[in-house]
């Protein structure tokens, strides 16, 4: 064998075994991707309405034939199955790919069943968010109170609450949200006594509790998960499967709105979007916002409600024929469709690097 032709043979072995090292080499990344679509006026995977409304003292709704559509992110990789070499490589240079740390979506010292619960759970109160938000929009009256989600064992809150205890007030201030709990716990130091006055089975009782360091202790904590229990006028469901994650509040709030006003919000446009809410409103960034845009583009939308926090990310990665509309607020997302859908879109909030 001539150098030459050994020198090829040498190099050739030297590329296949560098290629199986790639294939079979696990990598501490996730690759992100534009996930499904769903239109929020429209139907499920079940050909059900997307979101119902119903039940005694339910309002008349309208129909819409254009398209509210909240937009998802959907992964490959994580603990136990994670990607090789090669596909992180691919990535990189792909447009419609981010490849981020695995712990920016697996949290440590969490495992996937957790992260999965919590992506349920972040849904749910999404949805909850969204339906008081849009009733607060709309001029009606909801109430709301504060009950234990979940008890972490080994916490303090360990055998002493339970789920669906109702938290009353914290140190004899009186909570009606989640978000007043956050904030009262939030000026207690770790090892600090804390006493919850709670409602269970109708009566009042004090629990005095010590807390503890949170898992990345920056926090006060007590081990419990809350939720804001809202007592609606009238039912409202959200069914998108098993979908999870907070990103969708904004355009839940939007189609309620939109279903409970004669006049069309999107003017029969292709409009989708994204970004948390709160149920006063406000709306909140998310992530994913690249591979969300893209799949927007995708399916046909021309314009897309980008949260202000957002923005900067948003302009530099905006697909072609995509057309980025600011929402700070639910009431300022809706005023910005009314214009639009009137012919009169100018002059609506823009984002800015």
């Amino acid at each position: 064998m001539s150098r030459r032709a050994a020198t090829l043979t040498i190099a050739s072995v030297l590329v296949l075994v560098l290629f199986l090292v790639g294939s079979l080499m696990p990598v501490p990344y996730v690759a992100l991707m534009p996930g499904p679509t769903s239109n929020t006026l429209g139907t499920n995977d079940k050909g059900e309405p997307l979101i119902k409304i119903s039940g005694a003292g339910a309002p008349q709704t309208y129909p819409d034939s254009g398209h509210l559509n909240f937009t998802t992110v959907t992964y490959r990789g994580g603990p136990g199955n994670r990607i090789d070499l090669f596909t992180a490589l691919r990535g990189w240079l792909e447009d419609d790919t981010a490849i981020v740390p695995e712990e920016t979506i697996f949290p440590k010292n969490e495992s996937q069943q957790q992260v999965d619960e919590e992506n349920t759970r972040q849904m749910r109160d999404s949805q909850e968010n969204a339906e008081a938000a849009a009733l607060h929009e709309l001029g009606k009256q909801v109430s709301t109170q504060v009950v234990v989600d979940q008890v972490q064992k080994g916490k303090p809150a360990d055998g002493k609450l339970q789920p669906n205890d109702e938290i009353v007030a914290v140190d004899g201030t009186p909570v009606a949200s989640v978000a007043k709990v956050t904030e009262l716990m939030a000026k207690r130091k770790i090892g600090d006594a804390v006493e919850l006055t709670i409602k269970r089975s109708g009566k009042e009782q004090k629990i005095k509790l010590t807390t503890v360091a949170s898992p990345d202790g920056k926090r006060a904590v007590v081990g419990v998960v809350l939720a804001d229990d809202y007592k609606f006028p009238f039912d409202i469901n959200i069914s998108v499967g098993d979908i999870g994650g907070p990103s969708a509040g904004l355009m839940f709030s939007l189609a309620i709105v939109d279903k409970l006003t004669p006049d069309s919000l999107t003017g029969g446009k292709f409009i989708a979007g994204t970004g948390t809410i709160t149920p006063e409103g406000k709306v909140g960034p998310i992530g994913g916002i690249q591979q969300k845009m893209i799949a927007a583009r995708r399916a046909g939308a021309t314009v897309f409600l980008t949260p202000k926090d957002n923005c900067s990310d948003a302009m530099a990665a905006r697909p072609d024929g995509l057309r980025l509309v600011r929402a700070d607020t639910l009431h300022e997302a809706r005023q910005s469709l009314e214009s639009l859908s009137a012919g009169k879109g100018d002059n609506l909030p823009v984002c800015s690097k």
